[in-house]
């Protein structure tokens, strides 16, 4: 099988041509390949695997399976990966096309600078704040800068959908934050029934973030785009950046804004690391 490795800001992922290559479709054995598959030791190594398909409501059809095994509504660093392989690979000549996601139909807008690409631009669509919509255990209304007690320390949570489920939480220093014993704790705490992405983030100024990233499913990651996305949606709502900001993660800077048309926008790279092909029995057995 074919595959193509691509990252955006760290945050990597093996990409399938789903009209070619040979690919379970069910979710039990497509989960098993994909944990296979992104293994950094006996796999090639990702935080997940996405799948490039033909879709009767869209241009295409993304499908995104975490390294864990679970699948993803959506994926904001994966879709820009998505973008630039479907133009890379001829699936679309267009610079603004449609995808369909399990969070509904997004829209990748190419950046062209003297026709080659620089970037990708993503409407990701509409924030959700309603504790049924994200879900979130709790009172009806709203979560934000809400004492949630954690093992032994109670953080202010700020709580939404942004295609898939986001708590974020400021602090004063995300260097000293200890994310591997937070990060998971949250992610499957019982108010979150679908469990959660979780997003740590520290304030430099009202245009600029500093942010850590807990990813639900595939742990600690580089980067997350939905969750840059939430981040703005969280740190506006509690009064704390401008509508615009730039996002800076490990894996490097996003550029989001919350438009006055209530959509989400993100701005940010994609690279392509390498092709190659795996072994058919590495796949399936």
């Amino acid at each position: 099988m074919n595959f193509t490795k691509m990252h955006g800001l760290g945050n990597d992922f093996i990409l399938i041509d789903g009209f070619k290559e040979k690919f379970p479709s069910d979710l039990s054995n497509l989960s098993k390949t994909s944990v296979k598959l992104c293994d950094r030791h006996f796999g090639i190594g990702a935080d997940g695997v996405i799948l490039v398909l033909p879709s009767d409501q869209a241009d295409l059809k993304m499908r995104i399976i975490n390294s864990d095994g679970s699948e993803a509504e959506m994926c904001g660093n994966g879709i820009r990966c998505f973008a630039q392989y479907a133009y890379e690979e001829g699936f679309i000549k267009k610079e603004m096309f449609t995808v369909e996601t399990l969070a509904g139909i997004m829209t990748p807008r190419l950046v062209l600078q003297q026709g080659k690409l620089a970037g990708i631009t993503v409407d990701m669509g509409e924030p959700s704040l309603e504790r049924k919509a994200i879900p979130m255990l709790g009172p009806v209304g709203q979560a934000i800068n809400e004492p949630l007690l954690v093992l032994d320390k109670t953080f202010d949570v700020t709580a939404l959908l942004m295609g898939v489920p986001h708590c974020v939480t400021f602090v004063d220093d995300v260097r000293q934050i200890e994310i591997e014993k937070y990060g998971p704790a949250l992610e499957k705490h019982l108010v979150f029934p679908r469990k959660t992405n979780v997003h740590f983030l520290e304030v430099l100024n009202e245009r600029e973030i500093k942010m850590r990233v807990w990813e639900r499913g595939a742990g600690l990651t580089l980067a997350c785009g939905t969750g840059a996305c939430a981040s703005l949606v969280a740190a506006v709502l509690n009064g704390k950046t401008q509508r615009k900001a730039k996002i800076h993660l490990p894996g490097g800077t996003l550029v989001i804004e919350w438009a006055e048309n209530n959509h989400v926008y993100m701005t940010g790279p994609a690279q392509r690391v390498f092709s190659g092909k795996v072994a058919e029995e590495c796949l399936f057995n």
